[in-house]
């Protein structure tokens, strides 16, 4: 039996990157998945930074049951809460249940390195709408049903580890406030048996980075060993978003995995925790390879000579 056979997920942003990789990976371990996005065959997104793209959501549905589970695309704008109200009672009526949510709604934007006094105001807003809004509102509606089963798992997903700042504020405060969003749902969660966390990949090989760098997924070592600009961003690191998918399936398959709620994970570290590798049998440590290939931003003093931290209290699991 698969571990997660017979349960139901849902992983909100599932038409690409992550979240594709992340269904197709509870697939893999048996789950019946609801794909949701805003580009499906049917009708295509045609606003943001991914508009014209090629992937959809029927296109993950598929994958995902090709690698054993029940793959189902369920077109849902994540901003339209009639549209997410509708999408968990479809999931209540169909299934009966809900074992693990996914947040992996992306902010949609290309962010600039700039000074926040120097960002559009109107783009940074819209980051936060887009990136945080729908996590709230789908989180809001999601929770429901793993509080009435007194058990369940709510992902969210971000970019790095830590409470660090991330150089651009807007981008800094979609994923340091998922990383609160998951903490104060783990709070009132917990009492009703209900695990959440936050779940950080390491540099990935999404079809956009793919498409950036001219490779494939059979020549991206290549690439990374002549490209001055791959080199630069750290290429030949990277893991394919289905690792961090199969950090995203070990977790949902720990029957103990409320004594990991309210934390910040790695798809790295739990890799050494659970035993995963990539699907190409490696065991990428993006945190290892950025250390020592990036030394000046590991390192990199914060201007106000503060950092801050998480911690568990003593005597608490």
């Amino acid at each position: 039996m698969k571990s997660l056979e017979g349960k139901v997920a849902v992983v909100a942003g599932a038409t690409r990157g992550a979240g594709r990789g992340i269904a197709c990976m509870l697939g893999e371990a048996g789950a019946v998945v609801y794909c949701t996005g805003r580009n499906s065959r049917e009708r295509p997104n045609t606003e943001g930074v991914f508009a014209g793209r090629p992937e959809t959501i029927e296109e993950t549905a598929e994958m995902v049951s090709a690698r054993g589970g029940v793959g189902i695309a369920a077109r849902t704008d994540h901003l339209d809460e009639a549209e997410v109200q509708a999408l968990f009672k479809r999931v209540a009526k169909e299934q009966g249940r809900l074992d693990v949510l996914v947040n992996d709604i992306s902010e949609s934007e290309e962010h600039e390195w700039k000074p926040f006094w120097k960002l559009s105001t109107e783009k940074g807003l819209r980051a936060l709408r887009q990136g945080l809004h729908t996590h709230i509102i789908t989180t809001r509606h999601a929770a429901p049903l793993m509080v009435k089963q007194r058990s369940g798992l709510v992902v969210e997903i971000g970019d790095g580890d830590g409470l660090y700042y991330r150089g651009n504020l807007f981008y800094d405060l979609v994923k340091v406030t998922a990383g609160r969003l998951a903490y104060g749902w783990a709070e009132e969660l917990r009492p009703h048996g209900v695990a959440s966390v936050y779940l950080t990949p390491g540099f990935m090989r999404t079809e956009v980075v793919l498409e950036r760098f001219a490779a494939t997924e059979a020549n991206w070592r290549e690439v990374a060993e002549r490209s001055a600009a791959a080199r630069g961003y750290g290429l030949a690191g990277s893991e394919s978003p289905f690792f961090v998918g199969r950090a995203v399936a070990a977790l949902a398959a720990d029957p103990n995995v409320i004594e990991k709620s309210g934390g910040l994970y790695s798809s790295w570290g739990l890799s050494e925790e659970y035993g995963f590798a990539d699907v190409d049998g490696s065991r990428p440590h993006w945190w290892t390879y950025f250390s020592e290939h990036f030394p000046n931003f590991v390192n990199a003093t914060p201007q106000t000579g503060l950092r801050w931290k998480a911690e568990r209290d003593a005597g608490k699991k």
